[in-house]
């Protein structure tokens, strides 16, 4: 069986809120894949080997840079409930760009049918640490885009944010388009980040407009981390030292 991989051309847009306030909002080209299937085109796409663009198992699912891919994602669902379900997993993600990769967050989506009853967001962070969040209503009801989905803060993301407070996840995935919105609470303080765009199909073309219109991939999105944290301690934001990354790979 092979996979009909699709092309999310969206924005990702991180609101901050409190005393100091800042907000940026950029082009991001994500795609959504079959990740227990293979891919055949186009032929600028490729699963665990070099092209233009590509998604490799090392990079997901498991610890940084040593990803187990879908094998992972099948255990953490199974080892909190979803060991009996015949479920469909895909995998939302920005792809290696010639090589190069670096995604602060990646979604596992799991599908009963239609339905989407679990997500797992794993956040990566430039200090080359990874946590998961999975992601589910009570019972694993179907996910809709107004259900609010709550979890603690575990990962050291942000040098100019504490790891304090929780996550209040909504997904929106429709057959045409995704919206999801991660908003981090802490007191007054707080980033409400969210990512928007259509589903269409994955093509040689839209690789390619990809590639001219946000040059260098992966290696863009953390110049643009970089930067954005010079703006902030610019603007007085307090740096945070690097605090032990949590022992557990799931919350």
């Amino acid at each position: 069986m092979t996979c009909r991989a699709e092309h999310m051309p969206g924005f990702t847009t991180h609101t901050r809120r409190g005393e100091i306030r800042h907000r940026f909002s950029y082009g991001v080209d994500f795609v959504l894949i079959d990740p227990e299937a293979p891919v055949v085109r186009p032929t600028l796409f490729s699963r665990n080997r070099f092209n233009l663009a590509a998604v490799h198992d090392r990079d997901h699912g498991g610890p940084l840079k040593a990803g187990r891919g879908a094998i992972w994602a099948r255990e953490v669902l199974a080892a909190h409930g979803l060991a009996n379900r015949a479920l469909q997993l895909r995998l939302l993600t920005q792809p290696r760009f010639l090589g190069y990769v670096f995604n602060p967050v990646s979604f596992w989506l799991a599908m009963d049918g239609d339905a989407l009853i679990a997500v797992i967001a794993e956040v990566s962070t430039p200090f080359g640490d990874r946590h998961s969040y999975l992601c589910h209503s009570l019972d694993f009801a179907p996910i809709g885009k107004d259900t609010r989905i709550a979890a603690p803060k575990m990962l050291h993301v942000s040098p100019f944010q504490e790891v304090k407070g929780s996550y209040e996840f909504t997904f929106d995935i429709r057959s045409d388009r995704i919206a999801i919105r991660i908003l981090h609470r802490n007191g007054a303080e707080g980033v409400v980040a969210s990512l928007i765009g259509p589903r269409v199909p994955l093509t040689n073309a839209g690789l390619l407009r990809a590639s001219l219109r946000r040059p260098l991939g992966a290696l863009r999105t953390i110049f643009l981390i970089y930067w954005q944290a010079l703006r902030l301690k610019l603007k007085g934001a307090e740096y945070r030292a690097r605090p032990t990354p949590p022992g557990t790979e799931v919350t």
